[in-house]
């Protein structure tokens, strides 16, 4: 399901957007708290600079909104509806998983973010070695 090549992959594996070998950021670990927003410069393997202007990854922020207010949904589903707890506990249930998820909706989002502007292309790692060996 999880095809190398689709805009899914390189949004939930945190790779490359343009070649989909390596991961953008410094560490996989998104609950890495001091390093979750430490990402590499440029992909090794294609080139792509990832902060493609400054402050590129603000309008990642319109989009961590969406994912939360996702993310929140569920909590409700899961536990209104499924659990049948009280309106309450719904609510604690929601904050609780939105501060928990708070790391991965942030990687989430940004990986989302510069999906939009980035386009698989297989070829850019052999363009890439090419001009540089």
């Amino acid at each position: 399901m999880l095809k190398k090549g689709t805009k899914l992959y390189s949004i939930l594996t945190g790779s490359c957007p343009r070649c989909q070998e390596e991961s953008m950021y410094e560490t996989s670990n998104p609950y890495a708290l001091s390093k979750i927003f430490k990402m590499n410069e440029r992909c090794s393997h294609c080139d792509l600079k990832y902060k493609i202007e400054p402050s590129f990854f603000y309008g990642a922020m319109y989009v961590s909104y969406g994912v939360g207010i996702a993310f929140a949904v569920a909590a409700f589903v899961i536990s209104f509806l499924f659990f049948g707890t009280t309106l309450i506990n719904t609510f604690i249930a929601i904050v609780a998983t939105l501060i928990g998820f708070m790391p991965v909706i942030i990687r989430l989002s940004r990986n989302i973010w510069i999906n939009f502007f980035v386009k698989y292309d297989p070829s850019a790692v052999k363009q890439h070695q090419t001009v540089k060996g």
